[in-house]
């Protein structure tokens, strides 16, 4: 694909296909890692869980001897209704 660096505001972009990213796997506003090696400017799509937690794992996490309990957070602060 041939593109052209373009300025958008103060800062400089490139434009890229949607097939291109498809290939990739990358959509509109997924985060990109940006390096460069050896004079190339390297994208590569940074890949996690949606939300960044798993919440089977979290559960897997929690003793089977915990048991929870009541916090005394103290009187109000400013308009809270309680």
């Amino acid at each position: 694909m041939l593109t052209r660096v373009q300025k958008w505001g103060n800062s400089q972009g490139l434009r890229l296909s949607k097939e291109l990213l498809s290939e990739v796997d990358i959509s509109v506003g997924d985060a990109v890692h940006v390096t460069v090696r050896d004079g190339s400017i390297i994208i590569t799509p940074v890949h996690r869980i949606r939300g960044g937690l798993d919440l089977r794992e979290l559960v897997r996490r929690i003793p089977k001897d915990y048991r929870p309990e009541e916090l005394e957070w103290g009187g109000p602060v400013g308009r809270e209704v309680w």
